[in-house]
């Protein structure tokens, strides 16, 4: 049997918590599993490597950042395999140029093409504990490149995937998936399951467990993925294709702060010229959602969207580059919002459902701004200043408290 094991920075934080995920990896080896263990640099070292950089410039190149970044999770590994050596567990550790992880060339935000097995099938056959490098691949130019925020689930399901392993373990400082943020709201429970498209949905939308790419990813090739606590032997929740239980009404609510709103108004009222709007931040790995047109009057019509705050200056200035082509009045923008969106997939069965979040938010006199909804979610943006009250009262409304 095959398992990869991935941690996050506070799983590997100091020496005590790298001992502890040493000592959980080898119960698995001892069982006489081959195990592929994948971390995140220590605690909240990349933050710091963030400092360093603004300290030397406050707009540093995208491709120096990754250079940079990647010394966390190489201190991470090699950190790892002394300590499963220590423990009398042969171990190696790899990094992206080693394996070798092949990405596309976007500095910051590169997605994986394929992983080279050879390396790590050798150090396996050897009875080798291998502990890979997350988050950084290698793109065309063997330049180190970084797979965005969140970016050691991807590889931790990409490894999965090449390997056609049998379990992919995602352990976090929480022991699964809970119906919403447990620090924002103390009644929400732990599910037991999900589902890939909700568990995307709540990725994509704010819930920090897992990395909505590695979730896209694990659809993709069928990986099942199990979230649990480093910090304990609790059971998890297990993302898969279909889930057992009876699906409740909501599955999770989720609330995303890291939201910036963006308004394109006295755009030319003509076919296609969403086309060209989106085409030029497409360009630049800008990723939008909650877009909304307004209807055209007078021979124009405007259209607001989110994006994500890192991406802010970028999407402003991109815009304002493509101001002749685009032919709008002006651009506008407005950061203190925050997106908050219900998922499940039984809202597709339920009529209703929209009309009782509206109402809750009313009740809660919390005033929405956008509305955005799909199959098996709804997504309003609201002032930030709400999100915590909006939160609460919506998880409790659908009867999602513990």
């Amino acid at each position: 049997m095959l398992v990869v094991k991935k941690f996050g920075g506070t799983s590997v934080a100091n020496k005590e918590r790298i001992f502890n995920v040493a000592k959980r990896c080898i119960e698995d080896y001892k069982k006489g599993n081959d195990v592929v263990v994948v971390l995140s640099a220590m605690g909240k070292y990349t933050d710091e490597l963030v400092d360093m950089a603004q300290d030397i410039t406050p707009k540093p190149p995208k491709r120096e950042m990754d250079m940079l970044f990647t010394i966390g999770e190489q201190m991470s590994v090699a950190l790892m395999a002394m300590a499963l050596n220590h423990l009398g567990v042969p171990a190696v550790s790899l990094n992206a140029f080693q394996v070798t992880m092949h990405t596309t060339s976007a500095y910051g935000n590169a997605r994986l093409k394929r992983i080279d097995t050879e390396r790590l099938r050798t150090e396996l056959e050897s009875r080798k504990i291998v502990v890979v490098t997350g988050f950084q691949g290698i793109n065309k130019y063997d330049d180190y490149t970084t797979l965005g925020r969140g970016g050691s689930d991807t590889t931790a399901v990409a490894l999965a995937a090449a390997l056609r392993a049998d379990a992919c373990e995602i352990y976090t400082d929480v022991d699964g998936i809970y119906t919403a943020d447990p620090r924002l709201v103390p009644t929400a429970r732990k599910l037991k399951e999900i589902t890939y498209d909700e568990m995307l949905d709540l990725a994509t939308l704010g819930a920090g467990v897992l990395h909505n790419r590695s979730v896209e990813m694990a659809k993709k090739y069928g990986v099942t993925l199990v979230v649990r606590s480093s910090l304990n032997n609790e059971e998890g929740t297990v993302v898969k294709e279909d889930v057992n239980v009876e699906r409740m009404l909501v599955s999770g609510v989720a609330l995303d702060r890291k939201a910036d709103r963006v308004a394109i108004v006295g755009l030319k009222d003509e076919p296609g010229i969403a086309f060209k709007v989106f085409d030029c931040l497409a360009r630049k790995n800008i990723n939008v959602d909650v877009i909304l047109q307004s209807i055209g009057r007078d021979g124009t019509k405007d259209i607001s969207f989110t994006v994500d705050d890192e991406d802010i200056e970028e999407t402003m200035a991109t815009l304002q580059e493509n101001k002749s082509r685009l032919a709008f009045d002006r651009i506008e923008s407005e950061t203190k919002i925050a997106k908050l969106s219900i998922v499940g997939a039984g809202m597709m069965s339920n009529p209703g459902v929209a009309a009782r979040m509206f109402e809750t938010l009313y009740n809660a006199n919390v005033n929405i701004n956008m509305i955005s909804t799909s199959e098996i979610r709804i997504t309003v943006l609201i002032e930030e200043s709400q999100g915590e009250r909006a939160i609460k009262a919506v998880h409790d409304a659908f009867g999602l408290a513990d």
